[in-house]
């Protein structure tokens, strides 16, 4: 399905084969984030997580017809002033996204700005576009970021990446963000859809079960929040899984494994 080349929506959910794809599609306005584009994430969050067949998330923009490709400029900072809304709203976002089933892949196929960069760092797993710009702008315009988003950055690009980027608001090269290690590749336009491809791939070739334990609790480590006896718990779970023991036959038969998620 192709997101809409002419007037832009809100974000576009596509499902096919196990992947699930969100676009961001407001290419006329660099994909600025309204709150109505907010909350339908939020319900394509809800969706895809009720989906039990569909296991990566994909997260991407349609940048067609702009000058230079931007991801996303941001969030719509005139939405502050709506009840209900401003960055308490906003946080809701990425926080969800974070906590996700499924695994997430962020293609960031064009420069990112402000709260969109968030979003971003929430995916698990992330490419990037050769060329493209990052840019954390809150102390420029008068704001301390919300709690998780400040987590989020120090986990992601350590403190000192995440000083530079809120305490001098100068933006960030794509070799700096893969200096920092946050991409899985940086490649250039020719290279994106196969790089996008394969890594969704390796992905779906994983064991079901084994993938979605590993990420709850990969979650709870990062937060604090691990239970070693519920760890061990998922480890003796899926020691006992069929998917491990086709794991273990497939490596002894030399042939790729079929799991069935349990």
């Amino acid at each position: 399905m192709s997101p809409s080349l002419a007037a832009g929506t809100a974000p576009i959910l596509h499902i096919e084969g196990g992947v699930a794809t969100i676009t961001l599609n407001r290419p006329a306005q660099r994909n600025r984030l309204e709150n109505a584009d907010l909350k339908a994430l939020l319900a394509h969050f809800e969706t895809v997580n009720r989906d039990a067949a569909v296991r990566v998330l994909v997260l991407t923009a349609n940048t067609s017809g702009q000058p230079k490709p931007v991801f996303c400029a941001g969030y719509d900072i005139g939405g502050f002033d709506e009840p209900g809304h401003g960055s308490t709203f906003f946080e809701e976002i990425p926080d969800t996204l974070a906590k996700l089933r499924p695994v997430t892949l962020c293609a960031l196929n064009g420069s990112v700005y402000g709260g969109a960069t968030d979003l971003v760092l929430a995916c698990d797993l992330r490419i990037g576009l050769q060329g493209i710009e990052w840019r954390m702008p809150a102390t420029a315009l008068g704001l301390h970021y919300y709690p998780s988003g400040l987590q989020r950055y120090v986990s992601r690009f350590g403190l000192a990446g995440a000083k530079r980027a809120f305490l001098t608001a100068r933006p960030f090269t794509a070799e700096q963000l893969e200096a920092m290690g946050l991409f899985e590749a940086l490649v250039g336009s020719e290279d994106w859809a196969l790089t996008q491809q394969t890594l969704v791939d390796d992905v779906l070739a994983l064991a079901p079960l084994a993938v979605q334990e590993t990420k709850q609790s990969l979650l709870e480590i990062e937060a604090g929040q691990a239970d070693w006896g519920r760890l061990r718990e998922r480890e003796n779970m899926t020691s006992q899984s069929a998917d491990f023991a086709e794991g273990r036959a497939a490596f002894a038969q030399r042939r790729k494994p079929i799991f069935v998620g349990r």
